[in-house]
């Protein structure tokens, strides 16, 4: 009880925030009756089919969607009796995981408010709970144990700043790790604080990173080369891919490039950036720079001519990126010039 009233005082004093990018930025609309009240029995039962039993998967945005295809594809295979629901808890995780696993049994996760958690482990007659990377909310852990509902962590990382913080919070967090039924981690040092931070030592292994499960192998692919033909390159062409930017890095990414295109006439710059917010943001800034923003969005069909040097194009969609390092011979991962750590390394490698 007193982690919804927590949840709740912290729910109002952000109140403002949210309300203000509501309005600027239309995020946090969609999806309020799941995100407060949980997934009804009618949402539930689409999902669950004829199935009587569910495992839900959950994978907070972008990056924790793209580690799913594979596993489900093998769930699908190895348990087709098994009903399987994906959540996500951003827009752009949601719309991704709509993409890769179809309207029908994609929903917005639950805020950790244990009704909601409750109703929606109940209506889904949920068996497993799988959490990607790390996503630890008391009330949905503890919940899940109350409805004999396993739960799993996949691809479980833990940073030294994370477990120590975890660690100060022991009397309130450590009950929540003691109830995980299975860490499956990305190397060693991840188990050893999972289990610093309370897991059973024997529910931790091992398992490698599922990155490398769904990185692609090879730029020869019908995804890419559509997208080459897309952008009008041209054999001749040395095309520089800026993928998952942060705030102040497409401002630098076009200093360099304006400084190096006329003694290198064959670069080209492609700019992905990270959050959806930032499209118009980003196209603004080109512009600003005397360049042109060719955007994804509204260029449905490939060039007539060739791309051409003062052109530079802004990827304003959201699941292409993998397909985007592809089309580049020069990769550059945003994130990796602040404080946050740079994403993804693998696909572009």
């Amino acid at each position: 009880m007193w982690l919804n009233i927590a949840y709740a005082a912290a729910l109002t004093a952000v109140s403002p925030l949210v309300l203000h990018r509501m309005i600027r930025h239309g995020r946090y609309r969609r999806g309020i009756g799941q995100k407060l009240l949980g997934l009804s029995s009618e949402q539930a039962a689409k999902i669950r089919g004829d199935a009587e039993r569910t495992i839900w998967l959950h994978a907070v945005s972008v990056g924790e969607v793209n580690l799913l295809p594979e596993l489900v594809r093998r769930l699908e295979k190895q348990h087709p009796e098994i009903a399987l629901a994906i959540s996500s808890s951003t827009d752009t995780g949601f719309d991704l995981a709509r993409k890769h696993f179809g309207d029908e049994r994609v929903f917005f996760c639950p805020l950790d408010f244990s009704w909601a958690v409750r109703r929606t482990l109940k209506n889904l007659r949920c068996e497993q709970l799988v959490l990607a990377e790390l996503e630890l909310w008391p009330n949905l852990i503890r919940c899940a144990q109350d409805a004999n509902c396993s739960v799993r962590v996949i691809n479980g990382r833990l940073s030294q700043t994370s477990a120590a913080r975890y660690q100060q919070f022991a009397k309130v967090l450590r009950p929540t790790f003691e109830r995980l039924d299975a860490v499956g981690c990305q190397d060693a040092l991840a188990a050893e604080r999972f289990v610093d931070c309370g897991v059973a030592p024997e529910n931790v292994t091992v398992t490698g990173s599922l990155k490398f499960d769904n990185a692609p192998r090879s730029r020869d692919t019908t995804e890419v080369n559509e997208r080459i033909n897309w952008s009008g390159i041209d054999p001749w062409h040395r095309v520089w891919c800026f993928g998952s930017t942060q705030a102040g890095e497409e401002a630098m990414a076009l200093r360099v490039y304006q400084s190096l295109r006329s003694k290198h006439p064959e670069l080209r710059l492609i700019l992905v950036p990270r959050h959806v917010e930032r499209f118009e943001e980003v196209a603004s800034l080109i512009q600003s720079q005397g360049l042109s923003a060719v955007r994804r969005s509204s260029n449905d069909s490939q060039y007539a001519d060739q791309w051409e040097s003062e052109e530079v194009i802004l990827i304003d969609t959201i699941g292409e990126l993998r397909h985007w390092w592809g089309v580049g011979q020069i990769a550059t991962v945003g994130g990796s010039f602040g404080d946050r750590g740079g994403q993804n390394m693998l696909e572009p490698a």
